[in-house]
């Protein structure tokens, strides 16, 4: 038995269904159809509605039972906003991940790492900092990420309250339960600020599969990062 938030497939499918509505009308608004945009319109919707969560069949046919008029039109109304939102407002990474697609679909030996989270601040004030170019190096050089949508570098942003994120693209084991220790170092810089690395090791043991959905209970907390203004 898994714990389900049935809303998942209705948001899914009505959100498909819209868009294929839109995309015949052809108002001028719409811009495109790819699978990102629907994902986004998805994920749009799914945030801003509370989640219904089922364990067993009663779970569901309660679910079922109920009168589901008014939230199939919260649904429809949050997805064409959504829709809306995702065609007017492009994504830095929407044309990346329109030309190259993700290529660690297959199952074989990999190390699959947690997503790395952290977030920076102003070290004279310690408010969190938004526009930092955060970098994520092995060797010196930059790490391939699991997909375009992730970024790196990224950046920080006044609305994510100075966070940052990295997925790791998955690396080619030997053989299943190899440990390996792998060492990565963050750079951090903005303007006026000094720059600043950090480095750090995370031990990971390889499996038989690639996961390809992160999993926020399997991440590193990156200690909290301090920037001191440059001195006049």
């Amino acid at each position: 038995m898994t714990i389900h938030n049935i809303l998942e497939e209705q948001v899914i499918s009505r959100v498909n269904e819209l868009f294929e509505q839109v995309k015949s009308a052809k108002p001028s608004w719409f811009t495109c159809d790819c699978e990102l945009c629907r994902m986004d319109a998805m994920c749009y919707v799914l945030n801003r509605m509370r989640p219904r969560y089922v364990l067993s069949g009663r779970g569901l046919t309660f679910h079922n039972a109920q009168d589901g008029s008014q939230l199939n039109a919260d649904i429809d109304a949050l997805a064409m906003e959504g829709i809306r939102l995702v065609s007017g407002a492009k994504r830095p990474y929407h044309d990346a991940y329109a030309d190259k697609k993700t290529d660690v679909g297959e199952d074989h030996m990999v190390f699959n790492f947690p997503t790395f989270v952290g977030t920076v601040y102003d070290g004279s004030t310690f408010e969190s900092l938004s526009n930092v170019e955060i970098s994520l190096l092995q060797q010196g050089k930059l790490v391939s990420m699991m997909d375009v949508t992730w970024a790196n570098p990224c950046k920080t942003f006044a609305s994510t309250a100075g966070n940052y994120s990295f997925w790791v693209k998955p690396v080619d084991a030997y053989a299943v339960g190899e440990n390996k220790v792998f060492s990565f170092t963050l750079k951090f810089e903005a303007d006026g600020y000094d720059a600043m690395s950090y480095s750090f090791d995370v031990p990971v043991i390889s499996e038989n599969r690639i996961r390809t959905e992160p999993n926020s209970a399997n991440s590193v907390k990156i200690k909290d990062m301090y920037l001191f203004p440059l001195e006049a």
